[in-house]
């Protein structure tokens, strides 16, 4: 059994697109973001140290969406990903960045899962 942090529709700046013409422009993407946590939430004790501090992570996909540009949003997945899982106390993540870019479509969007490789 493993315990998740989901993190839901969270807005990201970006620059992100196939044309030079699309990513001149920073466009807004959202991020749905399951954390999937190295032990359980009991024993916690209701103390921030022993968990994921979300706005922390909230911060780091927000620093890692704003800092140069991509042409594929599965680039930005992995990039987003890669952040995350840099946490310790991460185990795995689940990572869909959603798109608002095709007329007559509500979004495309990309999802990925990447797990901690063990050393």
């Amino acid at each position: 059994m493993s315990d998740h942090i989901h993190i839901k529709g969270l807005r990201l700046v970006t620059r992100v697109g196939v044309p030079d013409e699309e990513r001149a422009v920073p466009q807004s993407v959202a991020v749905n973001v399951t954390i999937t946590l190295s032990k359980s939430f009991k024993g916690f004790d209701d103390r921030i140290e022993h968990t994921i501090d979300y706005y922390q992570v909230s911060l780091s996909l927000r620093e890692v969406a704003a800092t140069g540009e991509r042409k594929l949003i599965e680039t930005l997945a992995e990039d987003l990903a890669a952040a995350v899982i840099s946490f310790d106390g991460v185990c795995a993540v689940t990572l869909e960045v959603v798109k608002f870019i095709l007329p007559d479509c509500e979004s495309v969007s990309v999802l990925i899962t990447r797990a901690r490789e063990h050393v």
